[in-house]
């Protein structure tokens, strides 16, 4: 997780990313008016009954979604350092053993983690959505349903780039809870939240959406929904519910100063998580669209320096070479004014929409070149980057074996002098137990080489209960067993 400001709400109150925040009451007085009139003395009508406006009936809401929300309970693993079973660091006797008794250290290991966070049903067939910071590193994930039936779940697959996963239990003829659509969201709209906060199941709280389409610092594919709701550990996952009880966001992240609830909640907006899901049940992955270029929002100065009436749309500082945006002819100091014939209001506008686009679709562009509008057309290009969604081949290989691994850059090679490997980037489970360390380089499986992740799996797949891994660690070749999971 992150080390920031915003803390997902996350699988446990310890599992915690913090960002520097707060809130501020303003307090108002209100007082007679001034009596020198006998217009100012005269008493104020009263609101007619049908200026009134009652509360929502949240006790309906929460009777018609209440059955689709679920707690999930998950089990991991992490790793622990090596140490010594004497004493504190700074002691002397510790410190002569750390220096000259290695037969005295204890081993790096792994410690079980637990944590719990919140989901809801989306499909009678057990389908359910949560946070995928909520299951990424779960070895074991287990739901319970509102009539306190248990489920084992299966990681169907995760999207870390907008923190969406989806779970599925085997299970029929659920409750589930009807979807929204965000756009109909009005800030100022009261909003309700179902989830187990500090692992407290069923729990209701309710407030207003207080801002939308907010970007937060690395999470540039989510125009977040902003409310008020009281959101703590352990919500992250469930449903943000309009009054109709439709699903309108998948509340995520909470930005605080302590640890809990400030007055400041996150949710994903269910139309972002809805493509998601889709793109992961449908092909295991998810694919985004990329223009390549670098942009940045314009300050009053700035548009006056390049001739526009207002500050508006997304400055190009960057195009990549080869991009699909170079190819159309964008440079630097465009401004990009609209997409598709809507509004850019401002440059955290533009990557959540080109992200939504489906890469070979052309998009038409608005954008300010040198003093005067123009349209462009641009054939939106693959985003490019780390696997994000962990589909069951994907799963079994990590709980097989253990570990995260990519190619080598033919650079990394050239210095290692070696053919093929796979750099391991991440260990867990029977990697980590048998030593495999982050860094090392997988040079065969069971004596047949690998230079890709798919020959890997094929050795893997093909493998008894134990492989032998030759590795490569600080110019050292080196054969380690793992008995696998």
């Amino acid at each position: 997780m992150k080390t920031s400001v915003l803390q997902r709400s996350a699988i446990a109150a310890a599992v915690a990313l913090v960002f520097v925040g707060g809130y501020e009451f303003a307090q108002y007085s209100v007082g007679p008016a001034h009596a020198g009139t006998p217009a100012a003395r005269a008493p104020v009508a009263a609101p007619s009954p049908a200026a009134a406006v009652g509360l929502p009936d949240f006790g309906a809401i929460v009777e018609r979604a209440g059955p689709a929300v679920v707690n999930i309970s998950i089990e991991g693993t992490k790793k622990t350092a090596a140490r010594t079973p004497f004493g504190d660091p700074g002691d002397s006797i510790p410190e002569f053993f750390r220096r000259f008794g290695p037969q005295f250290r204890v081993p790096p290991g792994e410690q079980i983690t637990r944590g719990q966070g919140s989901g809801f049903i989306v499909s009678p067939d057990g389908v359910i959505l949560t946070n995928a910071h909520v299951v990424a590193d779960a070895t074991q994930v287990t739901v319970k349903l509102n009539d306190k039936r248990e489920f084992s779940a299966k990681v169907l697959g995760i999207d870390k780039p907008t923190d969406v996963a989806v779970i599925k239990i085997d299970a029929h003829d659920l409750p589930a809870v009807p979807l929204g659509d965000p756009a109909r969201t009005r800030v100022g709209d009261w909003v309700l939240a179902i989830g187990s906060p500090f692992g407290f199941e069923n729990s209701v709280t309710a407030g207003i959406v207080s801002a939308k389409s907010r970007s937060l610092p690395d999470e540039g594919y989510v125009p977040f929904i902003q409310t008020d709701v009281a959101i703590n550990p352990g919500n992250s996952g469930g449903p943000l519910l309009n009054v109709e009880g439709e699903v309108v966001g998948i509340n995520s992240q909470i930005y605080s100063g302590s640890g809990g609830y400030q007055g400041l909640s996150f949710a994903i907006p269910i139309n972002v998580a809805a493509q998601v899901k889709d793109q992961l049940l449908a092909h295991g992955k998810v694919t985004r669209g990329r223009l390549g270029v670098a942009i940045q929002d314009l300050d009053q100065g700035l548009a006056e320096s390049f001739g526009l009436d207002s500050a508006r749309g997304a400055l190009v500082s960057q195009v990549e070479r080869d991009s699909p945006a170079q190819k159309a002819g964008l440079e630097p100091g465009d401004v990009i004014l609209k997409m598709d014939g809507q509004p850019v209001a401002g440059s955290n506008e533009l990557p959540p929409r080109v992200a939504a686009v489906a890469p070979g679709k052309p998009v038409e562009l608005e954008v300010w070149h040198k003093g005067k509008a123009r349209s462009v057309t641009v054939t939106v290009g693959e985003l490019k980057g780390p696997p994000v969604a962990a589909a069951g081949d994907a799963e079994a290989d990590r709980g097989r074996l253990g570990v995260a691994v990519r190619p080598l850059a033919p650079d990394e090679r050239r210095a290692a002098d070696i053919e093929g490997g796979l750099l391991v980037l991440d260990v867990s489970g029977p990697a980590a137990r048998a030593s495999i360390q982050q860094g090392d380089v997988i040079l065969a499986v069971n004596g047949r080489p690998v230079s890709n992740v798919d020959e890997m799996r094929r050795q893997i797949a093909g493998a008894g209960k134990h492989v032998a891994v030759l590795i490569l660690r600080d110019d050292a070749r080196i054969f380690v067993p793992i008995e696998l999971g």
